[in-house]
């Protein structure tokens, strides 16, 4: 980003480089992204603190795999936004290269890249439990629960944090004098397979069948009164569109500029690349900051969440019971971060009433 003196570079005779190879792209930004990252590392961290919070809060209160989907999702970003914003763009520029070992240089790059792995494919889990829910309701009462979510987002973040070791061989583009090598090109088609083109192409299949599935629904759903579900299920549909709607722009300026780079012109000679990966690079972190905005705009109980939770409130962990008369039934709903109303939130936990209790006499 910035133009520090590299004085881990290797020697310019045995890369067998001519004087005008050596001529290092200039950051014509300047420190405009220190200062962008500083300012998104200062909204960003608090907010999605103030997101996993409210998460928890929902989750303990309504028992719904959602809500830890969710909550693995926010986790990631954190990590994301520590290790790549903060160690990364803002600790690595002014401290890693100087004079320390470049050991040290690529085990930050590996904990980088597997920060931004999981931060991207825990997004993958929740995409699929919402086709699930949206589209074969039945089977998702049936196998959506928390124990499972736990174990399905552990499993998520362990292959996804495994998969950023084989970077600690990453080459610095900001940096490195010579061409993209053949390793090179293998890491670097790895990694936008990893991070783009494989979770898009994830995220475009189930979004295109949830959206088929509900416009069939909708047609075979004349009543007015019948015309209420597909509305929520709707709000639903818009939220995760959003979400991967706004990873998949978010990402494709630098998933195009990391290919150019390798195959056209090297981010280390000109200074266009240098500026057009610096720009990727800033709108690409910027998704990393934006979930909590997007929650409150759409969740009326994620709304209610933070309120309480800014004004000191508690809160009950456990909703008031409902009557039983009120109450309905415990399969006809599916779970949702826009569920607004408690009754449904609690069928889980209500006990049943007296009046299936009671034996034949």
């Amino acid at each position: 980003m910035i133009d520090w003196p590299n004085v881990t570079e290797s020697s310019y005779e045995e890369l067998g480089l001519k004087p005008e190879e050596l001529q290092r792209s200039k950051c014509v930004l300047g420190f405009i992204p220190v200062i962008y990252y500083s300012v998104l590392l200062c909204v960003g961290v608090p907010v999605n603190i103030l997101t996993a919070v409210a998460l928890c809060r929902l989750a303990s209160r309504t028992k719904k795999a959602l809500y830890y989907y969710l909550l693995a999702v926010t986790g990631s970003d954190i990590l994301s936004q520590l290790f790549i914003i903060f160690v990364g763009f803002l600790l690595e520029t002014a401290v890693f290269h100087r004079d320390v070992p470049k050991v040290l240089l690529h085990v930050v790059s590996a904990a980088e890249f597997a920060a931004n792995h999981a931060s991207i494919w825990s997004t993958v889990p929740l995409t699929v439990d919402r086709y699930v829910a949206l589209c074969h309701p039945l089977l998702h009462r049936q196998i959506s629960y928390p124990a499972r979510a736990r174990k399905i987002i552990t499993a998520v973040l362990v292959l996804t944090l495994g998969s950023g070791v084989p970077f600690f061989w990453w080459s610095d583009v900001w940096r490195d004098s010579h061409p993209p090598t053949a390793l090179d090109g293998v890491l670097i088609w790895t990694h936008v397979t990893i991070i783009y083109f494989l979770p898009c192409s994830i995220f475009l299949v189930l979004n295109s069948l949830i959206i088929h599935t509900l416009r069939i629904r909708q047609k075979k759903q004349p009543c007015q009164e019948e015309r209420g579900p597909p509305r929520r299920l709707g709000k639903t549909t818009a939220m995760l569109l959003a979400l991967t709607s706004m990873f998949s722009v978010l990402w494709a300026p630098r998933t195009v500029v990391v290919i150019y780079h390798l195959y056209v012109s090297s981010v280390h000679q000109n200074w266009r690349v240098h500026l057009a990966y610096d720009l990727s690079n800033m709108l690409a972190m910027l998704n990393t900051a934006v979930n909590f905005f997007l929650y409150c705009f759409v969740s009326r109980p994620f709304r209610s969440a933070v309120r309480d939770i800014v004004l000191l409130r508690g809160g009950p962990l456990h909703p008031r019971r409902a009557l039983p008369q009120q109450q309905a039934p415990t399969n006809a709903s599916i779970s949702s971060l826009y569920s607004g109303n408690n009754k449904r939130s609690q069928q889980d936990s209500t006990p049943l009433s007296p009046r299936r209790n009671k034996k034949p006499s």
